[in-house]
């Protein structure tokens, strides 16, 4: 299998800014060469056009199977497994939030519940008498609340197909606005106090002249 060289450069980009993700970078690779593909492709097909050992491929896709980006789909009269990705990129978007949700957010959502919710059967029970443990509580409330708020939101988002999901993020600025209200003007700068204009510079050359006071060399004696 062929890459052009733009093609190459996505796939090498992919692969570092997967690493930024906290994602392997030949994980990453992988998924740019399925999700660039025209076809369900073949581990060999991979590792020739990767230039990646069998067992670096074999691992990596694994993997990509547990995040739901790789699945495997068969060839009539071929008997290896081929593999392809979603080609939408809101699909993709989706099967990364799923699962970041399932790995990162369940787990502290279950922590914190249990502690502000159920403090008596926590691993570490809060201490009604110390102060600490107190304000701590305030503090686990907070996240927790910020929390299942962030998550509703999501659930909501992945229930709308991608049309309408697209539709909605372009209504952003309008929805910011009857959320907020029209925004305020900023008010107009205040006169100086004495004289009524900003600055001195802005009277008139007579005015200015006229608001100087006089030196004691000037007074009338």
């Amino acid at each position: 299998m062929s890459l052009s060289p733009l093609q190459e450069r996505f796939i090498l980009h992919w692969g570092e800014m997967g690493s930024r993700w906290g994602v392997n970078r030949t994980v990453a690779q992988i998924h740019a060469l399925l999700f660039l593909s025209e076809r369900a492709i073949t581990a060999d097909e991979i590792c020739e056009t990767l230039n990646l050992a069998r067992s670096n491929v074999s691992t990596s896709l694994k993997e990509l199977q547990s995040w739901n980006l790789a699945r495997v789909t068969h060839v009539l009269g071929d008997r290896r497994d081929h593999f392809e990705t979603y080609k939408d990129v809101w699909d993709i978007f989706r099967a990364v939030v799923q699962e970041r949700r399932r790995r990162e957010i369940e787990p502290t959502l279950s922590m914190l519940r249990t502690a502000v919710l159920d403090g008596a059967n926590a691993e570490v029970a809060p201490d009604q008498n110390d102060p600490r443990d107190q304000r701590t509580l305030v503090r686990m409330r907070e996240v927790l609340e910020f929390m299942e708020t962030g998550t509703s939101w999501i659930d909501e988002m992945n229930r709308l197909d991608p049309k309408t999901l697209i539709k909605l993020l372009k209504m952003g600025a309008r929805i910011q606005q009857y959320v907020r209200g029209p925004v305020k003007p900023l008010p107009a700068p205040q006169a100086a106090a004495g004289h009524g204009v900003l600055f001195e510079d802005e009277l008139e050359p007579d005015a200015h002249h006229d608001t100087q006071t006089d030196t004691p060399g000037d007074r009338p004696s």
